[in-house]
């Protein structure tokens, strides 16, 4: 099968998708790709929240692209691990506010910080004059699946 054949078979993406999820560890959900003992989804949740200082539950929920079952359940394990603090919404009383904890943000600095070093070595294993096209590919593949 030749180069331009390859790249029209939906199986040869499925397949490269699945080597990238395995090489980078997302098939480890207790874990992060950068190693640290803590799901994905709570380390997203985390980097969110200490970009913004504050969010809505239900902006955390549009971000995360999850359901609102599942992150009301992600922040009662965030806040169990004492991460994250819930308010009411000052303009609206069924509104959730949530918080980082002053353990929280060391959390996610702490996760920050490993996410930093974990990228500056895979950045600098992949050749400079191909890191544009990685992270061009990474955005077309973005946008295919935001349709």
């Amino acid at each position: 099968m030749s180069r331009d054949q390859r790249a029209d078979d939906p199986v040869v993406l499925q397949e490269a998708l699945g080597s990238f999820v395995r090489a980078f560890g997302l098939h480890q959900p207790e874990t992060t790709p950068c190693g640290q003992p803590i799901p994905v989804s709570e380390a997203h949740a985390l980097g969110e929240l200490a970009q913004e200082g504050e969010l809505r539950q239900v902006e955390l929920t549009r971000r995360l692209r999850l359901q609102k079952s599942t992150v009301s359940r992600l922040v009662t394990q965030l806040s169990s691990r004492g991460w994250v603090e819930r308010a009411p919404a000052p303009d609206d009383g069924r509104g959730v506010v949530l918080r980082l904890t002053a353990s929280g943000r060391q959390a996610a600095q702490n996760l920050a910080q490993a996410r930093r070093e974990r990228f500056s070595r895979l950045l600098e294993s992949i050749p400079a004059h191909e890191r544009a096209g990685v992270l061009h590919a990474l955005d077309v593949m973005v946008e295919a699946l935001d349709e």
